[in-house]
């Protein structure tokens, strides 16, 4: 990928307030919620990796070419939970049932 294929608009991160006792979920979706823009750059890597070719496509490299990217751009550090990743591919394959053949996800051990 040259930098022109990974330029794409990269906000600050926001981190939400939530109860101590939230569970893994619950926290994800506060976190997506008031970083929407995160889900739209995943979608720009694996977009562009499966129109590459590819035949399969992983969440967890994608995200971290978003840390690099973003750490990159901003001088910041991309603070995102990893535990995260399991859930953006769930929101991903939502928006594009398509890419079912090429994203695996596998049972969530928590909720």
């Amino acid at each position: 990928m040259t930098d022109d294929q990974l330029s794409f608009d990269l906000a600050d991160l926001i981190t939400p307030q939530y109860a101590p006792e939230a569970t893994i979920q619950e926290r994800y979706s506060a976190w997506i919620a008031a970083n929407p823009w995160v889900l739209d750059a995943m979608e720009h890597l694996i977009g562009a990796w499966l129109a590459a070719g590819h035949k399969r496509a992983g969440v967890k490299q994608a995200w971290e070419v978003l840390r690099w990217q973003y750490g990159r751009t901003t001088g910041d550090t991309f603070k995102a939970n990893n535990t995260w990743t399991s859930r953006v591919a769930r929101d991903l394959l939502a928006r594009h049932p398509e890419w079912s053949e090429y994203i695996e996800t596998r049972e969530l051990r928590a909720a």
